[in-house]
């Protein structure tokens, strides 16, 4: 699959961040010219920085909300394959500050489409979104692809009205170019490298890096959790798939196996268990609920499409997804050999491809 990128123009917006970085790093590995259109990465530190992106690939600062300029990169880089990952993603901010969340998050989406609409070289286009675009109606199996979008947090719906926004587009503009369009809606990713606020892996490693309890809100909520990699990988395989065969395109759930849809308490436990297993130190966490805007309770995906038109598969466990995580954070606080341990972490879940 990844040799199929070899000097593929590829584009992606969001790139200064976590899941941004990961993706460009595993392109750049694959010999595309990639191109990224990001603000400044959000925090600091940040894996952006860590493993020396700029450096390696063309990095254009701009905000996706400022139509001119993207289209002036577009025009500028000629993408054959685009993937719309800049987003506002944390829900606890959407709730803070819900106008610039719509406005990043739905007329970003348009000015990556608009962008294009009037870009005849691009053939592939992935929009990303989540799993949170549903209906959260708390039940017990996982949401399929067909079934009804509106997310209840700002961030959650405005993602919905991005899914929305792309099928306008592609009903309205694309019916007649030879461009494939699809969105994919992944579960909650974690990996090393990853310092944004109100997320429980970040929070799980500054809390043992300070030698201090770790704060879980809510125990018992139900989540999808996954290595970064694990998403990354299905969406190369679905732009590459959808490249060459246009009737592949259409709307994807990412997420792990059944066993691995944990409540966040029982990932507490398995951080703590790992984080000593990999530094001899011990951690604890407790419950501290404290009242927060409203999160969904219990979350799952059904990946059954995914896994019929492509042979997919979730190849890493939580085990495992804990302990490279670790893994790449242990590097990142030392600040040195970022890239390298990435790398390695890439070539290992590319020789788990090549094994099945």
């Amino acid at each position: 699959m990844f040799d199929f990128y070899k000097n593929k123009r590829v584009l992606i917006t969001g790139h200064t961040g976590f899941k941004g970085a990961w993706i460009c790093s595993v392109l750049l590995q694959a010999g595309a010219e990639v191109t990224g259109y990001a603000l400044a990465p959000p925090t600091h530190p940040n894996l952006f920085d860590l493993c020396s992106l700029s450096n390696r690939m063309d990095s254009v600062v701009g905000d996706i909300r400022d139509l001119d300029k993207l289209r002036s990169v577009f025009a500028d880089k000629k993408p054959d394959i685009v993937i719309h990952m800049a987003a506002q993603p944390i829900v606890r901010e959407s709730y803070k500050n819900p106008v610039y969340t719509y406005d990043v998050n739905v007329m970003g989406t348009v000015n990556v489409l608009e962008c294009i609409r009037l870009t005849e070289s691009v053939k592939s286009f992935i929009n990303v979104t989540t799993d949170k675009v549903y209906k959260n109606k708390e039940w017990e199996w996982g949401y399929r692809e067909y079934e009804e979008l509106n997310g209840y947090d700002p961030y959650s719906n405005s993602k919905s009205c991005s899914e929305l926004v792309t099928d306008s587009y592609i009903n309205s503009f694309f019916q007649d170019r030879d461009i494939a369009v699809s969105t994919m809606r992944a579960g909650n990713v974690i990996g090393g490298g990853d310092f944004a606020a109100d997320r429980i892996i970040p929070d799980c490693v500054r809390a043992a890096l300070n030698g201090e309890d770790i704060i879980i809100r809510n125990p018992y909520a139900i989540r999808p959790f996954q290595h970064v990699l694990e998403p990354v990988a299905a969406y190369l395989m679905v732009a590459k798939e959808q490249y060459e065969k246009r009737e592949l395109a259409g709307s994807y759930n990412v997420g792990p196996d059944e066993k691995d849809c944990i409540t966040t308490g029982q990932l507490a436990d398995k951080f703590c268990n790992s984080w000593f297993n990999q530094t001899g130190s011990k951690v604890v966490w407790i419950n501290q609920y404290d009242g927060g805007p409203h999160e969904a309770g219990f979350l799952k995906l059904d990946c059954s499409k995914l896994k019929n038109c492509f042979n997919w598969k979730p190849l890493w466990t939580i085990d495992t997804a804990l302990e490279r995580t670790i893994e790449l954070y242990l590097v990142c606080r030392q600040a040195q050999n970022v890239d390298a341990c990435m790398d390695a972490q890439i070539n290992a879940y590319i020789k788990s491809i090549r094994e099945l």
